[in-house]
């Protein structure tokens, strides 16, 4: 028999990484808050990686500050390319066609 996985929200995640590194006892945090203490723990380490970037929903990815600028970059640079070689065969046609 199947279990049903639960979808915790990203303010629940949130939460809950926030009151684990003020309580002492995580384990009985966890229990509280009807959660195994692993994914707990494994919530705090995707926190620390990512702050504010952590828990971003279906499909979206986890990127720091760092990660999504060169992310950007490299979207911008294949555009750029796109465009580049766009050119380069239109030039190559038009040149052919006139003489």
């Amino acid at each position: 028999m199947k279990r049903e996985r639960k979808i915790y929200a990203p303010a629940f995640k949130t939460s809950a990484v926030q009151l684990s590194k003020e309580r002492t006892n995580v384990s009985e945090l966890a229990r509280e808050l009807g959660i195994a203490v692993t994914l707990l723990y494994k919530w705090r380490k995707e926190y620390e990686e990512f702050r504010e970037g952590s828990f971003p929903g279906n499909g979206n990815l986890k990127l720091t500050p760092e990660q999504e600028k060169i992310h950007e970059l490299e979207k911008k640079l294949k555009d750029a390319e796109l465009e580049r070689d766009i050119l380069k065969k239109a030039i190559g046609i038009f040149s052919k066609s006139g003489r």
